[in-house]
């Protein structure tokens, strides 16, 4: 027999509700540890986005790895004399940044384009920067194209059209 009630007990004498219910328990501390873990984890990789104006504000503290965005300062941009360190200003219109960077520059980072500049604040109020985000423009321009003014690109499918070899009639005329 097996029970003096005539119910089935399962495994360790609990009854099969009572099993789940100790399974969705463990599942829940198993999944809320797993996240806490993750979070800790990835605490001190998280960098958080700010802006010249938010520095500016103070909200960024000195040493916490952040991202810096906005446009470099058109004749801010100088390179010292080993060549690989250069040094620019961040603006946002509302506020500037300092930025100092070692290392190869991107080939679209030039003034007057956006940036975003991976890093720290330095307690002098300076950004040190160790990875550089050249921000392209919406309105590509291939080199090739460059000096070409609107019109003449307009009217470029129709020369290319033009100077396509014409396709071999198909079919039989009778």
């Amino acid at each position: 027999m097996s029970g003096s009630n005539g119910q089935d007990k399962g495994m360790g004498g609990f009854k099969p509700k009572h099993q789940r219910l100790v399974l969705i328990i463990i599942a829940m501390v198993a999944l809320i540890g797993a996240t806490l873990l993750a979070v800790f984890a990835l605490r001190d990789q998280a960098s958080y986005f700010f802006t010249p104006a938010d520095i500016k504000a103070g909200k960024a503290e000195v040493d916490q790895a952040i991202r810096l965005g906005g446009m470099v300062q058109k004749g801010s941009l100088v390179t010292d004399a080993d060549g690989v360190t250069v040094r620019f200003r961040v603006s946002d219109g509302k506020g500037m940044v300092p930025v100092v960077y070692s290392g190869i520059t991107p080939d679209l980072f030039v003034e007057g384009s956006g940036v975003v500049a991976e890093g720290r604040m330095t307690a002098d109020g300076s950004f040190k920067a160790d990875t550089l985000l050249a921000k392209h423009e919406e309105n590509y321009m291939p080199r090739e194209l460059e000096g070409m003014d609107a019109a003449a690109i307009e009217h470029l499918d129709d020369t290319l059209a033009a100077q396509a070899p014409a396709k071999p009639a198909t079919g039989s005329a009778q």
